[in-house]
């Protein structure tokens, strides 16, 4: 699996580049800008971006920008960002133009090396990673009033859900059988206000409506 790193930071970029390699991965190039990770994404057609948040010249949004180009140019690469901190606007950013193949990671999550390489490897498979704080500081802060309708159970159920886990991720997490996690995603549909079509994926936008600002 082809990986291209984006990380201004001299340490972590290394540090990053012999875990993935240690983990299976082949890191095809490792560079220290948005510019440079568009020419390496352009020239690679890496299975994986992953991009800092924050990178040169003005350390603020260079790497969401440029994750966010990869997306609209490169749709085949799939994007995990990394942040220092729980950045709302970034993470909702990212999630509103991109629902498969998209991870949004706190650094700190690195440390944790069989989940950050399962959460890379789920993410290149076309799911999602989002980092279990991300996640509740979104659901806390932007929670509408249909959220209001859940139960304990439900928002924890669909709190999973943004996570990337699959229904038997969600059934080993919270030790309940197959068939109560599938009730408690159609209820949760339900009370979204989420009916069944052929053109939308409902899974998709009751993550979305959940973490919406």
């Amino acid at each position: 699996m082809r990986i291209v790193i984006a990380e201004d930071s001299v340490l972590l970029r290394a540090g990053l580049t012999k875990l993935l390699t240690d983990g299976g991965f082949d890191v095809v190039e490792a560079v220290a800008d948005a510019d440079a990770l568009l020419r390496a994404v352009g020239v690679h057609r890496p299975d994986v971006a992953l991009v800092d948040v924050r990178m040169p010249p003005s350390h603020t949004d260079e790497g969401i920008r440029a994750a966010l180009v990869i997306h609209h140019e490169f749709p085949q690469v799939a994007v995990v960002v990394l942040s220092q901190f729980v950045e709302e606007r970034y993470a909702t950013d990212l999630l509103s133009v991109r629902t498969s193949g998209v991870g949004y990671l706190l650094k700190d999550r690195v440390a944790h090396v069989p989940d950050f390489l399962a959460a890379v490897r789920r993410v290149a498979a076309g799911g999602t990673a989002l980092d279990p704080e991300v996640v509740a500081q979104l659901l806390v802060r932007h929670r509408t009033d249909p959220m209001e309708r859940l139960t304990a159970r439900e928002s924890e159920v669909l709190r999973l859900m943004a996570e990337g886990r699959s229904n038997n991720g969600i059934t080993a997490e919270l030790r309940v059988s197959h068939s109560a996690v599938e009730k408690y995603i159609s209820s949760i549909f339900t009370k979204l206000d989420l009916p069944h079509t052929d053109s939308n994926h409902r899974r998709v936008l009751a993550v979305l409506r959940y973490l919406r600002p």
